[in-house]
């Protein structure tokens, strides 16, 4: 089987990294984290990316827009378990199209990845319009960042 090329390079020196301890609250009855609860680790570790590098959501807002996410993909390969403690690793994705695409990987403590992932997000200003360009203020991180020249 051949494997897709990826589209986009990830900005690797953008990556943070976030540890999480798992709650009784995100298990199941055998101890488990319920699959739903990795998005919303996939949350954490965008919103602490935010934080970091001046991205967050409420900059987004302060110059009038929204990021919507419009697609998530995760793929599990080790459970977590009650009481663990998880890192969070998340990479923005290099793009020239007018979105911010973050990529997770999340370790258990063993440092074995216990699960993988993508979000897709688009820029919808306050009346509800899809951009199809990057908005400035984005542009002008990319450029602070580094993704631009």
């Amino acid at each position: 089987m051949t494997k897709r090329k990826e589209q986009y390079d990830e900005a690797s020196q953008l990556t943070i990294s976030k540890d999480i301890r798992v709650r009784f609250n995100e298990t199941d009855p055998l101890g488990i984290v319920w699959h739903g609860y990795y998005i919303t680790y996939f949350e954490d570790g965008r919103e602490a990316f935010g934080r970091e590098h001046g991205i967050s959501y409420l900059d987004v807002h302060k110059y009038g827009f929204t990021t919507p996410i419009v697609k998530s993909v995760c793929e599990h390969k080790l459970s977590l378990r009650y009481g663990d403690v998880a890192r969070i690793e998340t990479t923005i994705v290099d793009t020239p199209a007018a979105k911010m695409i973050f990529r997770y990987k999340i370790f258990d403590a063993n440092n074995e990845i216990a699960c993988t992932g993508e979000t897709v997000q688009v820029f919808v200003d306050t009346n509800g319009n899809l951009s199809l360009n990057n908005p400035p203020f984005y542009e002008e991180w990319k450029r602070k960042v580094g993704l631009l020249k």
